[in-house]
């Protein structure tokens, strides 16, 4: 039987640390796939990491179909649930899916209203109720209790997914900064950022402590001369950052030249 392995549903899963795969590894090789993967259709739902193994080194396998999927976005929030409920993610990882999960419940409504036969008497309660059940499903509360997490931790991950560099991203995944304080340097430009997220934990604090202490300032004396000092500080910092990258993309032209 074929097996679609799509990338998009990949990307749900955290890849297994060297030592699990290790690990995974030994128990099929020893016990065999005691586990049906999971199909809908050709395409692999759950079981990614033993169908690599298995494949690998010829162990056979069994799978099931879930009957239940009338699409790939239910494919998704199926998976989405499936790692919501998974103890070992981080804050970060359970926000940004829980924020994947609202963004296919909202693109769901017009759909599903669509769907309802426009000369039934019905079709317009039913629409409704599709429409009011994502708009409860979709708030920011439900949002953050699905990834069990304060709607103000919740506003962080979106605004660092929104704005933050892939360096600033990868810090947060990594522990190297909080997501309190990955959103205050998310609001820097790109290039402090990036300078920020190359200068390691020590560098990323206190680039968040910059920021909310000019924010304070601000917004207690705007026109203060210390505000006026924050601001041409911030400036300062932003400018030295530029200039840092700059120095080190001529630098790697420089060698690769």
């Amino acid at each position: 039987m074929n097996i679609t392995v799509s990338e998009e549903l990949r990307a749900y899963i955290d890849p297994l640390t060297p030592h699990e795969h290790a690990a995974l590894e030994r128990s099929l090789l020893a016990e065999g796939c005691r586990d049906a993967l999971v199909l809908w259709g050709d395409v692999l739902v759950d079981g990614h990491n033993r169908y690599g193994i298995c494949s690998q080194h010829g162990i056979a396998f069994n799978t099931v179909q879930n009957t239940q999927f009338k699409s790939m976005d239910d494919v998704h929030l199926w998976m989405i649930d499936q790692h919501l409920g998974r103890r070992s993610l981080s804050d970060f990882q359970r926000g940004v899916l829980a924020l994947r999960r609202k963004d296919i419940l909202s693109a769901s409504v017009p759909a599903e209203a669509d769907s309802a036969a426009p000369e039934s008497p019905t079709a317009a309660p039913a629409a409704n109720h599709v429409a009011n059940t994502v708009d409860v499903l979709t708030t920011s509360d439900a949002t953050a209790k699905a990834a069990r997490l304060s709607s103000s931790a919740l506003s962080h991950i979106k605004k660092i997914q929104e704005s933050a560099a892939p360096e600033l991203v990868a810090a947060v995944k990594s522990g190297s900064i909080s997501i309190t304080a990955a959103a205050n340097v998310a609001s820097l430009p790109v290039a402090e950022q990036v300078a920020a997220a190359a200068g390691g934990k020590k560098e990323l604090q206190q680039a968040a402590r910059q920021v909310r202490e000019s924010r304070a300032v601000e917004r207690s004396e705007p026109d203060s001369p210390a505000g006026v000092i924050a601001r041409l500080k911030q400036t300062i910092s932003m400018l030295s950052a530029e200039n840092a990258l700059l120095k080190t993309q001529l630098a790697e032209l420089t060698a690769a030249t």
